[in-house]
């Protein structure tokens, strides 16, 4: 049998194992890297990784982990001391609000992967500043984040952020309480000159003086959401149309009130 026919015999007998993952179970941890990788990304699709049998997935060399079809807690992530080689960490919850992930969870992953560039968190609504503080002091390698719906969040995570992330180039902080003070921490910060996607929508403490800070300190900038935030005026428009060249932004989003 030739290597293709190999790697496709593979991959039937880990969609079998995966539908029948709790006969399995005990068998994984066993198995090989790059093995456990398929098979991760394989329950992971499925939605079949929980806090109960992540361990035995879970591997030092594992890169990624995409958890946002998987119904985990704290209790999941606090099983990732061993992984310190993760990059990659996909929480998001696009059904509604998961609101087992907490800040302790968040701070355990902050400690154990300081290799980190990737958090996905949208709709963690039950994280809070701390977790956003742990994760801009412990993982420095940061480029990308999205806090998207976790309500809770302040301009104290933004500060810390921009203090302490210089690679930050994407983040999603739609839907919380930030402020203006929090958006010009931020875009004043380390990653000012590296920054190319900002999503603010719904933001509704935010004024045009955020819209001009991200225009006036961030040069690579080119996507700026701003939708549903009732206290910006069309003052924002007419910065786009001074602070920024023909063609720069690719896309751009604002509600007129």
């Amino acid at each position: 049998m030739n290597g293709r026919g190999v790697d496709h015999l593979l991959d039937i007998c880990l969609t079998c194992m995966t539908k029948n993952i709790s006969r399995y179970v005990t068998d994984i941890k066993p198995l090989p890297p790059n093995i456990k990788d398929k098979l991760i990304k394989l329950m992971s699709l499925q939605g079949h990784i929980t806090d109960s049998n992540i361990s035995e997935v879970l591997h030092p060399a594992l890169e990624k982990l995409d958890l946002r079809d998987c119904d985990v807690s704290d209790s999941a992530l606090q099983q990732l001391g061993g992984c310190k080689q993760l990059k990659k960490l996909n929480l998001n919850s696009w059904k509604g609000d998961r609101i087992s992930i907490t800040s302790e969870g968040v701070k355990t992953v902050a400690l154990s992967c300081p290799h980190l560039f990737e958090a996905s968190l949208k709709r963690c609504s039950s994280l809070t500043d701390e977790g956003v503080l742990a994760l801009a002091l412990n993982c420095k390698l940061l480029q990308i984040i999205n806090l998207s719906g976790c309500f809770s969040i302040t301009d104290v995570s933004l500060h810390a952020l921009g203090q302490h992330c210089k690679f930050l180039h994407s983040i999603d902080f739609s839907a919380t309480r930030v402020t203006d003070d929090g958006v010009i921490a931020l875009v004043s910060g380390g990653c000012s000159q590296n920054i190319k996607e900002i999503h603010m929508g719904r933001c509704v403490n935010l004024t045009d003086d955020a819209v001009e800070a991200v225009l006036t300190c961030c040069p690579q900038v080119y996507i700026l959401l701003f939708h549903g935030c009732p206290l910006i005026t069309d003052r924002s428009r007419e910065a786009l149309e001074l602070l920024v060249g023909p063609n720069k932004i690719k896309q751009v989003t604002w509600t007129v009130y």
